[in-house]
């Protein structure tokens, strides 16, 4: 086993309790709403929820079928777990006998022209969200669109940044600090992220619905359901949120400058193939907002992203360039199927440790050479992850054994998880790091395994009869749960409150929708370029 690089342990021992005890978290969780036979259901997002455009807590995904469920920030776990736990309560109370599907891969869908795309009203700003979808459909499908997932976001509180640049005997500006290390801590996490595949992915099977017409190398389990037999996390593979247009990218995290130039080339030059799209249609329809390589920001299936919060308007890289990064959204991981809600408090806890190693140990830079070596691990471990013996690739071209890679990542990662129960007391954090381990040591603990032996347990191996199972124990116990009368009446405020200000939206538009695009997408993505050149120095 390997030590603890010293430059983990010197930074960590910088970080107060204090700070420990305030990591910042956030979550959005994505759920396809289905029919009780298990099929996608066709109906309008409820009005009961409120207005997709406006709501802040629920909005729809890609399609008007897939739910997006938001939660605030929390410094506390269980509270974060609570308010998800609200959210589901409340959307249950709207959509009737629907069901939220409850994992990352579709339920039966019907073909492409039939999944419906997410509807945002007639203002110019909902009109762009739709217009957007549709681009999204035109590229790469809606099937491909209707995975779902749970994006984790995460972020330091002040102090412990205070607290960072003094370990590192930095001086000058506390947001130059706060950038290097956010993009420290991407560069770290791309290189290691397979190890997330390995210990939570829980896609192992697909309906055959979702391959239907595709090229593929899965296996039949049965005549309704697709598998690999060692597969992780189908839904990160190349059947999965993957574009060949985005892998010409070669997007760099060696730091602000070098992303947002890398990001700003893909949003304006035109790409050939979407140019033979086309704008619009013969009848004048949008086919998509522009035919370069990125619509928007959006747009970029990268498994990690640095986050600001963009203001009404603005562009997010814009919004990144001026003001730097406040947070990391954690796109990577698969919905757990096992849980009513999609992740779990030891889950949160691992990722908690898991991005803390990444904040706190040495990072190398991106070199083309490393970003094709990260994509094939992550390819490797979503398809083949639980085989026996498999060999992953280190960035200096050698190659190690899967297990002795984790256990290495494991074992730097004990000290933190120890700094975490000391600071909350208790050893949650110390449990969730032993459940890693043994799942790592034994890949039949791993959530892909279990789900592929319930779907092997389940009537005629169906994954979609599997999930229709899991989907309708998960409604009944959150239904169980009674809502409290302040809550219901607190959500039905907010949907009310939204549906009121997609009205003002669109009776206050001026602007033709052309020339809304247009200004929209012409945006100086950044100040002007001394503010990369400053950040690429």
């Amino acid at each position: 086993m390997s030590r603890p690089p010293s430059r983990l342990t010197d930074r960590l021992a910088r970080l107060s309790p204090a700070s420990l005890r305030e990591l910042q978290r956030g979550m959005e969780k994505e759920g396809l709403r289905v029919k009780g036979d298990g099929a996608l259901a066709m109906s309008p997002h409820p009005a009961g929820l409120g207005s997709a455009l406006m709501h802040p807590a629920i909005t729809t995904d890609f399609s008007e079928s897939q739910l997006e469920l938001i939660t605030g920030v929390h410094a506390n776990i269980a509270a974060s777990l609570h308010e998800l736990t609200e959210i589901h309560q409340v959307a249950y109370g709207q959509i009737g006998e629907e069901i939220i599907w409850c994992t990352s891969m579709p339920c039966c869908l019907p073909a492409d022209e039939g999944i419906p795309i997410g509807q945002y009203g007639t203002s110019n700003i909902g009109r762009i969200k739709t217009v957007y979808r549709t681009g999204l459909k035109h590229r790469y499908g809606s099937r491909m669109q209707t995975i779902s997932g749970l994006h984790y976001n995460f972020s330091m509180p002040p102090a412990a940044w205070a607290e960072l640049q003094a370990a590192d005997g930095q001086a000058g500006r506390f947001a130059d600090h706060r950038n290097e290390s956010y993009f420290s801590l991407i560069r770290n996490f791309r290189r290691d992220s397979w190890l997330l595949l390995y210990l939570f992915g829980a896609s192992p099977v697909v309906c055959r619905s979702f391959v239907d017409g595709a090229d593929h190398r899965l296996q039949a389990l049965s005549d309704s359901t697709m598998y690999l037999p060692h597969a992780t996390s189908l839904r990160m593979g190349p059947l999965g949120y993957q574009s060949n247009a985005q892998s010409s990218l070669g997007v760099s995290y060696n730091c602000l400058g070098s992303y947002a130039d890398s990001l700003r080339e893909a949003l304006t030059t035109p790409y050939p193939a979407y140019e033979q799209i086309g704008l619009r249609d013969a009848s004048g329809q949008y086919r998509q907002l522009s035919t370069t390589l990125l619509q928007i920001e959006n747009e970029f299936y990268g498994t990690i992203r640095p986050k600001q919060p963009a203001r009404p308007g603005e562009r997010p890289l814009r919004a990144l360039a001026e003001r730097g990064v406040e947070y990391v959204e954690v796109r990577l991981m698969d919905l757990d199927p096992f849980s009513p809600i999609g992740i779990t408090a030891e889950t949160i806890r691992f990722l908690d440790i898991f991005l803390l190693h990444c904040l706190l140990q040495q990072s190398r830079p991106d070199t083309p050479e490393t970003i094709a070596i990260l994509s094939r691990n992550r390819h490797v471990v979503a398809q083949r992850g639980r085989e026996p013996g498999l060999q992953l690739e280190k960035d200096d071209g050698r190659r190690v054994r899967l297990l002795q890679w984790g256990q290495e990542l494991l074992t730097q990662c004990a000290p933190i998880a120890a700094a975490l129960d000391a600071a909350h007391g208790g050893d949650a954090y110390a449990l969730a790091l032993a459940v890693a381990t043994h799942r790592l040591a034994d890949p039949a603990l791993t959530p892909s395994a279990q789900v592929l032996e319930r779907v092997r347990q389940s009537r005629n191996r169906s994954c979609v009869g599997f999930a229709l199972q899991e989907s309708l124990r998960h409604r009944q116990a959150l239904l169980d749960q009674r809502l409290p009368d302040d809550v219901a009446s607190r959500y039905a405020r907010m949907a009310a409150e939204s549906l009121a200000a997609q009205r003002a939206a669109e009776s206050g538009d001026r602007l033709h929708f052309e020339e809304y695009r247009q200004r929209y997408l012409s945006q100086p993505l950044v100040e002007d370029d001394r503010v990369i050149d400053r950040e690429a120095g």
